[in-house]
């Protein structure tokens, strides 16, 4: 293996949207937005080694597991709502997480949402309403894209 120093110090924060990896650069004097073409893996290997860059030195000769970064790298399709809280809604059956895109453009994955809630929320006639009775507060959440 190969081995090559990167100095990413310049880098101020990470984030993937729609195919793109978007790097938030300091330039001393200024901030500069760039956006380069990457799978979605890519943003969870550099958390994957953040985590690790971090990571006390005990902890990884104790063999501590990584963090599991994201459920599936697997997109989750999803389908428009009319409301005006959300844009869009979609489930992942077999991980069981639900994923909202809010009218705001944030989109949140809400894990271990049975299939019988992703159902009645299909079926709410208000689904801001069904969210926030149902679903907001009552499961764990992760924002996942802005």
């Amino acid at each position: 293996m190969k081995l090559s120093k990167i100095d990413l110090s310049n880098v101020l924060a990470v984030g993937h949207s729609n195919g793109q990896l978007g790097l938030l650069i300091d330039r001393g004097e200024s901030v500069e937005f760039i956006e380069i073409a990457a799978p979605e893996a890519a943003l969870h290997g550099l958390q994957t080694i953040d985590f690790i860059a971090n990571a006390d030195a005990a902890e990884l000769s104790a063999g501590i597991e990584l963090p599991e970064i994201a459920a599936s790298c697997e997109p989750i399709a999803m389908e428009p709502v009319n409301s005006a809280m959300a844009r869009a809604i979609g489930y992942n059956e077999e991980e069981q997480v639900l994923q909202v895109e809010f009218s705001n453009g944030s989109v949140y994955q809400y894990s271990d949402v049975e299939p019988e809630i992703w159902e009645s929320l299909q079926d709410a006639d208000s689904t801001g309403r069904f969210f926030n009775s149902e679903i907001k507060g009552y499961y764990s959440s992760r924002r996942v894209d802005d």
